[in-house]
């Protein structure tokens, strides 16, 4: 009926107003829609970056010598506590032993080199000690190393060289450490002139805890003394800082590293690749 003469043809508001916000809400699921498939897009591009391609940007573009390991051939992981990773340092804890391996980077390589070359019979070790330099290393050198025989010897060292001086708890010097490093090399191709040499670089990852602006520039004087000395002896290099700046382009730094130094799990099966890539082991 025709309100105060008003004719009833007239449209009525809501009959605008329903459409409007209908159409508001159409256009609305559309943006959320549309915001959510360029999220997951953006998060697939992400997850779709494995670690093997994190290496493969990290890897020298030239090619360089590989190991080739033989049957029966021991294999020594040598190092401060990255290395270490907790393992048990019994007497009797032995080679290709999960918990004499401990729970970093040498165990998983350990793995993937004994499910690779299961025909081969290796043995492989890790005698890496919590808190050493390399002076530590040379005073056990001995009985953890040339008495052991390696075929292949890893070793990554020297973080603690830069580190503890940080705290007061040490003086050294960049000359200790390239002297030092060099002297215990020049023992061990003494004693065991057919060894292989794999020489990891010391690495630190910026802006997690310990980690911080008093290391640079003054680490990159280790990292290249760690690159020298494998040069001069003609061991296989593995850029582990390489590796760790490629990883945090694709997740936080926490993500790989707890305090910058010691690695997550990530963090040690990353460096298990890059060992593996650098020698040419897991190919």
């Amino acid at each position: 009926m025709p309100l105060n003469g008003i004719s009833s043809g007239l449209i009525r508001i809501d009959e605008i107003i329903e459409p409007v916000i209908l159409n508001k809400k159409i256009l609305e699921n559309m943006e959320n829609s549309r915001r959510s498939f360029l999220r997951k897009a953006a998060l697939g591009t992400l997850a779709a970056v494995s670690i093997p391609e994190i290496i493969s940007a990290a890897a020298p573009k030239k090619g360089l010598k590989k190991i080739q390991l033989l049957r029966d051939q021991t294999i020594l992981f040598q190092g401060d506590s990255i290395t270490d990773a907790g393992r048990n340092k019994a007497e009797n804890a032995g080679y290709n032993n999960p918990g004499a391996l401990g729970s970093g980077y040498a165990m998983l390589t350990a793995a993937m080199l004994m499910e690779e070359y299961a025909g081969l019979n290796l043995k492989i070790y890790n005698k890496g000690i919590s808190g050493n330099k390399v002076y530590q290393l040379a005073e056990r050198w001995d009985k953890d190393c040339l008495e052991l025989k390696p075929d292949v010897l890893s070793i990554l060292i020297g973080v603690n060289d830069f580190w503890h001086k940080l705290n007061g708890n040490y003086n050294g010097t960049i000359e200790i450490y390239r002297n030092d490093f060099i002297a215990l090399l020049d023992r061990t191709v003494k004693a065991l002139p057919n060894i292989k040499l794999v020489i990891c670089e010391p690495f630190a990852v910026p802006g997690v805890k310990a980690v911080d602006e008093k290391w640079f520039p003054e680490f990159y004087e280790y990292q290249k003394a760690a690159r020298e000395i494998a040069e001069k002896f003609g061991a296989l290099f593995v850029p582990f800082q390489k590796a760790y700046d490629e990883a945090v382009k694709v997740a936080p730094a926490s993500y790989w590293t707890g305090d910058g130094v010691h690695a997550s799990l990530a963090g040690a099966q990353l460096m298990a690749e890059a060992w593996s890539d650098a020698t040419g082991l897991g190919e």
